[in-house]
């Protein structure tokens, strides 16, 4: 089952009584179209969300060298996972993954270039999605020291079967805008695109600012916990309609790195022609910061459980 499938289920989806594709326009929509609207580009962005937190993981698990190491398929298992048994170490590496280092100039630790292959067969994590193909990155300096980023690209990269395209930045911008020694980061997705084996896709831009808001004084990244705020911008084209949406994080995302799931927060999307005051404009409430794949979706005042993929 696909990613798409399993983040939001609701028995509304109807049959489209279009021919071709429609593209977003400034015209009214049926009630049903608009909840149509909404609901896919709320599975858009909820989709778009999960698949870059898994970048951002992966970008900065990597090895301590680069990042913090120990996130993302690099990450620890933990002693009671059955499909680990044990506690591995900080950055044991899946067997069917190949880490590729490449130094870009002589004599000097940076910048550096990591490529991450998952094969052509793919490679089943423990988190139970399966990866496909390269993730290239480039780091200007350790991603822990302000000012350095890494830019990543995707070649033939997919998770399960959603194909990844498109540039994923991650800068520290801690000295720049905390005052403080809380990491800050800024996270920029441009001219994302996922695809689906049915023809259906969305893409995504977005900009992100992530603020370590406990861990700091550790050493393990166990126990960081994230606030995420920012908006995104996106168009999915779901059946044979193509929806130009839009995003704002209301209330601060809370992101734990023993936590799978984004466990507090609100998102509104809304289609992108559509007022702020718009009843249907949707608002995706991730919870009160219990650590589970429950979430609501809010849409003309009903309010529908979701669950986000596990």
């Amino acid at each position: 089952m696909s990613l798409l499938t399993r983040v939001i289920t609701m028995m509304f989806l109807s049959s489209l009584a279009f021919i071709g594709c429609k593209k977003e326009t400034s015209e009214s929509l049926t009630p049903q179209q608009e909840e149509e609207a909404v609901t896919a580009s709320t599975e858009s962005e909820t989709e778009n969300e999960l698949v870059f937190n898994d970048v951002f993981d992966n970008v900065m698990g990597v090895s301590p060298q680069v990042a913090i190491g120990g996130t993302g398929v690099f990450g620890r298992a933990l002693p009671t996972d059955p499909r680990g048994g044990r506690e591995m170490g900080m950055d044991s590496v899946p067997p069917c993954v190949t880490v590729s280092i490449t130094h870009l100039t002589v004599g000097q630790d940076f910048p550096l270039k990591v490529i991450i292959d998952f094969g052509t067969a793919g490679c089943l994590g423990r988190d139970g999605h399966t990866r496909y193909g390269k993730m290239i990155i480039v780091y200007t300096g350790r991603l822990i020291n302000p000012g350095k980023s890494a830019t990543t690209t995707f070649d033939g990269f997919k998770i399960d079967d959603i194909a990844v395209q498109g540039q994923h930045v991650i800068t520290n911008t801690t000295a720049n805008t905390t005052g403080s020694n809380m990491l800050q980061y800024t996270i920029d997705v441009t001219d994302a695109k996922l695809s689906k084996p049915n023809g259906n896709y969305s893409l995504w831009n977005s900009h992100r600012v992530i603020t370590q808001i406990e861990g700091n004084g550790t050493i393990l990244p166990m126990d960081d916990v994230f606030k995420i705020t920012g908006g995104a911008r996106g168009k999915v084209k779901h059946g044979n309609m193509l929806y130009a949406w839009v995003s704002e994080i209301t209330e601060p995302l809370i992101k734990k790195f023993s936590c799978r799931w984004i466990s507090k927060g609100i998102i509104r999307v809304k289609r992108e022609n559509l007022s702020d005051t718009s009843v249907w404009v949707a608002t995706l409430n991730y919870g009160n910061g219990t650590c589970d794949f429950l979430a609501t979706l809010t849409i003309n005042g009903a309010v529908h459980n979701i669950q986000l993929p596990h």
